[in-house]
């Protein structure tokens, strides 16, 4: 990284430190493009991505007085932040409680521009999946949610859910056989 940017950086920080909002508003500018896809890898959602690095810079308002550039560039420093508020995020059950029926409405396929019998007749698939998702137990909806529309693997699922590797298979594979013979595939 350019030294120069280090330096503006770290006098950013001690000015925060000393209550500068200005400095804030500046250092948010200039690092929020880097630090946002660190919490929208990490959390796979841009709302919470967003509020994460919200909290995150709150933090960094309320620390900036411990921030030691001996130890850290503020790049680090600031990563090291977002990186810990979006495990603390997870950890907290945040994200789970953030409901499952936002998550279905968020992520329910929507048909392309069509023409009306095309649009009627998909419109009529995406209600079906969404009764047939609607009958399926919690844990295997949340399952196949995270799979097909977050794009996790069992393994991440099973991390997320606080959840054994096997048992999250299973609920999938439980989940997909419904929804076979739910929809009529």
């Amino acid at each position: 990284m350019d030294n120069a940017l280090v330096q503006q950086q770290v006098a950013l920080v001690r000015a925060i430190a000393g209550g500068d909002r200005h400095a804030f508003e500046q250092l948010y500018r200039l690092t929020s493009p880097q630090l946002f896809p660190v919490a929208l890898r990490m959390l796979r959602r841009s709302s919470w991505a967003e509020e994460v690095l919200h909290d995150s810079f709150l933090a960094v308002w309320n620390r900036a007085a411990s921030y030691d550039p001996a130890c850290s560039s503020p790049m680090t420093w600031l990563t090291h932040i977002v990186r810990n508020r979006c495990i603390d995020w997870l950890r907290s059950g945040s994200a789970q409680s953030s409901g499952l029926e936002e998550e279905l409405t968020e992520f329910t396929p929507t048909p392309a521009s069509q023409t009306g019998v095309d649009a009627l007749h998909d419109d009529d698939e995406v209600d079906k999946l969404t009764r047939c998702l609607a009958h399926l137990e919690p844990d295997q909806r949340q399952s196949v949610v995270l799979a097909y529309y977050q794009g996790m693997s069992h393994s991440e699922i099973a991390a997320w859910l606080h959840q054994p590797l096997g048992t999250v298979k299973s609920w999938v594979r439980k989940a997909l056989t419904h929804l076979r013979e739910c929809v009529g595939l």
